[in-house]
C-alpha cells in the first residue's frame, strides 16, 4: 500500500501481512473514557489477497486465520503496542470477508497516531487518503489531511477507502477459504 495511512491501519489489523492482504475499507469507533483512553472497534470489509503464487496465498491465509485471528502472539504483539486486544474475529457479510478487532488503550497516540491537544482530538492523514465518512470535521490544507473533533465528542468514527479494487481480478477474496475452515 502507498499511502501512509494505509500502512499504518494495515500494521494494526493485519500486521505481518508483508502488503499481499488488503482490503476495500477500513472503519475506526473510538469510544473514549477520557481524552487519552478508550476502546477502539475496528472493522476492514472485504479482505482480499494480492498473491501472485499458491504458496504467498497460503501464507496470507496462515496470516489471517491462524496468526491474527487465533494466536497468542497476535494479543502481544498488539500489547507492545500499546492495545490490549478485547476481540478479534472474521465473518462473511454480503459474500465477502470481514475482520472485526475491539482494543484498549491508554494513549490516544496508539490509535493510529491520533493525537489530542487544545480540546481537540486529530488525525492527519495523506492529502490523497480517502475519507468516506466521519462524524468529525475534515480540513484540506498544503500537505495534509486532518480529521478533527472537539472535547464534546466521546465517540470518533471514521471511516477510510484501502483498495478500490479497480482491477479486482488481482485480488482473491479470502471469503471462500474462510467459509471451507469453518466447517473443517
Amino acid at each position: 500500500m502507498k499511502k501512509l495511512f494505509l500502512l499504518i491501519t494495515a500494521s494494526t489489523l493485519i500486521t505481518l501481512f508483508s502488503g499481499c492482504l488488503t482490503f476495500h475499507k477500513v472503519s475506526y469507533v473510538v469510544k473514549l473514557k477520557n481524552p487519552d483512553e478508550g476502546t477502539v472497534l475496528l472493522t476492514a470489509y472485504d479482505i482480499r489477497s494480492t498473491a501472485a503464487t499458491g504458496k504467498e496465498l497460503n501464507e496470507d491465509k496462515d496470516n489471517l486465520f491462524n496468526y491474527m485471528l487465533r494466536s497468542s502472539k497476535f494479543l502481544r504483539d498488539q500489547k507492545a503496542q500499546g492495545k490490549e486486544v478485547i476481540s478479534r474475529k472474521l465473518f462473511i457479510e454480503k459474500g465477502q470477508l470481514v475482520g472485526q478487532g475491539e482494543y484498549k488503550f491508554t494513549d490516544i497516540n496508539n490509535v493510529e497516531g491520533m493525537k489530542y491537544d487544545g480540546g481537540f482530538h486529530y488525525l492527519n492523514l495523506q492529502p490523497d487518503d480517502s475519507v468516506i465518512a466521519t462524524n468529525g470535521t475534515v480540513v484540506k490544507s498544503n500537505g495534509y489531511k486532518r480529521i478533527m473533533w472537539d472535547s464534546t465528542y466521546t465517540e470518533l468514527d471514521f471511516t477510510m477507502l484501502g483498495n478500490p479494487f479497480t482491477h479486482s481480478s488481482r485480488f482473491k477474496s479470502l471469503a471462500p477459504f474462510f467459509k471451507q475452515s469453518k466447517k473443517k
